[in-house]
């Protein structure tokens, strides 16, 4: 709550999908906008954080008053399809990616019009860095940076709160108007400070390297949680045939299946994640390939597009190889969900309402060292 007033600080979150921003923030803060343009996504918004402050539609179209309104942060998860390392490399120009000029247009028209929002939020995958040489990342820095913040970064990968590896850039920043002493570093020393985002600020121009800001931010307690413990003990994915688990086992890589053979001589149940990737060939020629995993954590999630992108769970003991897709339930923990949230009951649309999510606690994470006491300075006399 604001220091002082018993009120609690107001958000607003773009390209809100399922409202897992609103997970995080939802006993502190009130949700008071939420915008997504994908109607599965804000039925299941609806279903549980209700639907009075959702606005469904595309944000091009919002009018330009939307965020006259006085708001302590703007949070926006943009589609990152145009910035991943899987996608065409596109960047600001594509299609998808491209919204962020719209919800950039809204942010403006709310500066200018008296309603500047104490702290902004933006995220997206860390390709972003390196898309055209890091130009769409300096446009996003600049920005925002532009509307009179003072804007830096952090780079977090979800493994540290959850059994996931998805790394992810959190851009924040703080109205320049507001103290910020005690929140930033003279040097990169935090520990999401990472060499990919060092190297980027390095390489930069001479006044975006002044004006970038280290966030202070103090290591998480990290995650101890496996995928032993998210197993889903009840779930609505069915059990691959012998023919199919045989057929993967056949498109293993070397490496990985060396990874079955070792997991195999353990005698005890090991737990693998399995995705299925295009691979050169010695002749050059993309084939098939399944590459698995054996240290507890899931790889990214990634929205399902024909099926090749949703993740396999595996249960090896000895010469027994059990696999069927991670169920919706195993899909919702490794977002830090919690067990209350209802996801969509038609497989697809679940994973790709955790594909095209935040993790929950990542942003819980960043409330703790970062929005709050951004308020706090905010509030103070």
């Amino acid at each position: 709550m604001a220091q002082g007033t018993g009120v609690k600080p107001k958000f607003a979150e773009f390209f809100s999908g399922g409202g897992m921003v609103h997970a995080a923030l939802g006993a502190r803060w009130d949700c008071v906008l939420a915008n997504d343009i994908d109607a599965m996504k804000c039925e299941t918004y609806r279903q549980n954080w209700g639907g009075a402050h959702l606005l469904e539609g595309d944000v091009a179209g919002l009018s330009a008053d939307t965020l006259y309104r006085d708001l302590d942060l703007v949070w926006a998860s943009s589609p990152c399809q145009d910035f991943s390392l899987a996608g065409k490399g596109k960047g600001l120009k594509g299609l998808r990616s491209g919204v962020f000029y719209h919800w950039m247009r809204l942010l403006s028209q709310g500066v200018k019009a008296g309603f500047a929002p104490k702290v902004i939020a933006f995220e997206n995958v860390t390709g972003l860095m390196s898309r055209g040489s890091g130009q769409d990342f300096t446009h996003v820095l600049n920005s925002l940076a532009g509307l009179g913040y003072r804007v830096g970064a952090l780079e977090i990968d979800a493994r540290h709160f959850v059994p996931q590896s998805r790394p992810r850039l959190f851009v924040i920043a703080l109205r320049k108007d507001i103290a910020h002493e005690g929140l930033t570093l003279a040097a990169p020393t935090g520990m999401f400070h990472t060499e990919k985002l060092r190297r980027y600020v390095h390489a930069a121009s001479a006044n975006l390297k002044t004006e970038f800001t280290w966030w202070a931010h103090q290591p998480p307690a990290l995650s101890t949680t496996s995928m032993v413990d998210i197993v889903d003990r009840k779930p609505d994915t069915a059990w691959h045939t012998d023919t199919k688990v045989d057929a993967l086992l056949d498109m293993m890589s070397e490496p990985s299946a060396a990874r079955i053979g070792l997991a195999r001589r353990t005698g005890k149940r090991e737990i693998g994640l399995l995705y299925k990737r295009g691979r050169p060939d010695e002749n050059g020629k993309i084939r098939q390939r399944a590459e698995v995993r054996f240290d507890g954590i899931a790889g990214c999630l990634r929205t399902p597009a024909g099926g090749s992108s949703r993740q396999t769970i595996m249960f090896v003991k000895g010469n027994s190889v059990k696999a069927r897709l991670l169920s919706s339930k195993e899909a919702s923990r490794l977002m830090g969900l919690p067990e209350s949230y209802k996801m969509p009951t038609h497989y697809n649309s679940a994973y790709k309402v955790a594909g095209d999510g935040v993790v929950v606690p990542i942003v819980s994470y960043l409330d703790d060292v970062l929005f709050q006491p951004m308020l706090a300075k905010a509030t103070r006399p």
